[in-house]
């Protein structure tokens, strides 16, 4: 009889050490959803352990499993509990109850669970669909995706930024610092929410923290990604932009998943634009016009289905002495075009470019020199006021294009399209082009605009023929 209470207690101590106590310790720093945990006693007893419950005192005993669970469903932001069990002689999770809504249920769960031999937790549900993102802070490195938890790294589709730069973001798209201070040799799990949360009601909760003896994780700075699709492509284009350093005039983000936000600078006109922002890049498909118009009621009508666009931007204008864009060719070249004034003919393919003064160039080339340098290959469409660059659109990544090859390689059959039929009707074009053809562009492209952007989009050989 008396080897049993003391394996007993060996036991505890051990789950203690790798669930409920390291809850209990990232409290003491953190904020943690909140939770009441409980070990096994006889039969279906549960004895509480740790608790936190916004309102009252660390670990206060609340006197019986019933009240326990009564009081942390009155206090979850959504009115739901979970319930997780683990064994007590390992910290591998057991049965995983999501969404209890009824106190009667959760007591009937919990007691079940216990009777088992197993320990339990109880805590509030974190909605994780709530507009805000979850991930992992490792040494330097911040990894994080919307509409999941922490384990989104494990996923492919991730943010992953130095940890200025994440935060930076965060701050930005949010309105808040996120309140996560980790030392480099550890890692942390967390999410954030635009609802204040967990026992200290902020807008940050820790999951899960261990220390860890080596840190080599680097980031990889690659959009499309999860995120990139919550906000727009073209909003999580111009934060980068605005991170690196480089001017971004002043925009304003109004998400159908986020509330609006704000960053760039002031150009000094009281004009602005209002461009649509899928969720991945959709070269000339949607809506970009000089004025203001109602951003939602411009969603609803260019996507009711809420699958396509993620965001309306207003971005102040730029007074344009020269607009255009750039790219990086497959030769690894800078390619720079535009015309003199707005450039929004051009990169829809109506307006040619022109040549540019080689001052204009050079100030193209500084601006390209400090993005590559922070992200890598970079293409970028630009406004020239007569001073400085701006930068109004931004895209990671080289293309294939060459001065007469758009995308190589080579097809069984070629068709031909005239440039002057415009933009809408190559998107019909290459929507019905058989697999094994590929385009010749007959007529003057920009290398740079969305009609060529679109033909690179498709990943369909293209070559450009001007006989001319």
């Amino acid at each position: 009889m008396k080897d049993g209470p003391t394996e007993h207690k060996e036991k505890v101590a051990l789950v203690d050490l790798r669930k409920d106590r390291s809850l209990d310790a990232l409290a003491r720093t953190g904020n943690v959803a909140q939770f009441v945990s409980f070990r096994p006693g006889v039969g279906a007893a549960l004895t509480q352990q740790y608790s936190r419950v916004s309102g009252y005192p660390p670990n206060h005993e609340f006197g019986g499993l019933e009240r326990a669970l009564s009081i942390l469903l009155a206090m979850s932001v959504d009115g739901t509990i979970n319930l997780r069990s683990y064994a007590p002689d390992s910290p591998r999770s057991h049965d995983f109850i999501y969404g209890l809504r009824r106190l009667g249920e959760a007591v009937a769960v919990a007691q079940r669970l216990g009777s088992q031999g197993l320990y339990v937790i109880a805590n509030e549900t974190v909605d994780i669909h709530d507009g805000g993102v979850s991930g992992v802070v490792q040494g330097d490195i911040v990894e994080f995706a919307p509409d999941d938890t922490p384990r989104c790294v494990e996923k492919p589709g991730v943010a992953s930024l130095p940890k200025a730069w994440a935060f930076g973001i965060l701050r930005t798209v949010y309105g808040f610092q996120p309140d996560i201070e980790t030392p480099r040799n550890s890692r942390l799990e967390f999410s954030i929410h635009p609802k204040p949360r967990g026992w200290k009601q902020s807008h940050t909760l820790a999951w899960e923290f261990e220390e860890l003896s080596e840190v080599t994780a680097t980031p990889t700075f690659a959009w499309p990604n999860r995120f990139s699709r919550h906000i727009g492509d073209k909003a999580f284009g111009l934060l980068m932009a605005d991170l690196v350093g480089v001017h971004v005039p002043q925009t304003t983000v109004f998400g159908r998943r986020v509330a609006p936000f704000r960053f760039g600078r002031s150009t000094g006109s009281l004009e602005v634009w209002t461009r649509t922002c899928p969720l991945e890049p959709e070269p000339g498909r949607f809506t970009t016009l000089k004025g203001w118009t109602d951003p939602f009621r411009l969603m609803a009508k260019e996507d009711p289905d809420h699958g396509a666009i993620a965001s309306v931007i207003c971005q102040a204008a730029v007074p344009a002495a020269y607009s255009g864009a750039a790219i990086v060719t497959i030769e690894g070249q800078l390619h720079v075009e535009g015309l003199p004034g707005e450039g929004d003919g051009f990169m829809l393919g109506r307006d040619q470019p022109k040549e540019l003064p080689a001052t204009i160039r050079d100030d193209i080339a500084i601006v390209f020199r400090k993005l590559s340098e922070a992200l890598g290959a970079v293409r970028f469409e630009w406004v020239h006021d007569g001073q400085k660059v701006w930068i109004v659109q931004l895209h990671r990544g080289a293309t294939q294009t060459s001065q007469m090859v758009l995308v190589p390689g080579e097809a069984d059959q070629w068709h031909s399209f005239e440039a002057t039929r415009g933009l809408e009707s190559l998107r019909v074009f290459l929507r019905d082009l058989p697999q094994d053809a590929g385009v010749r562009i007959e007529g003057d492209v920009g290398l740079t605009s969305h009609f060529a952007d679109l033909i690179r989009k498709a990943k369909r050989p293209a070559r450009l023929h001007n006989p001319a």
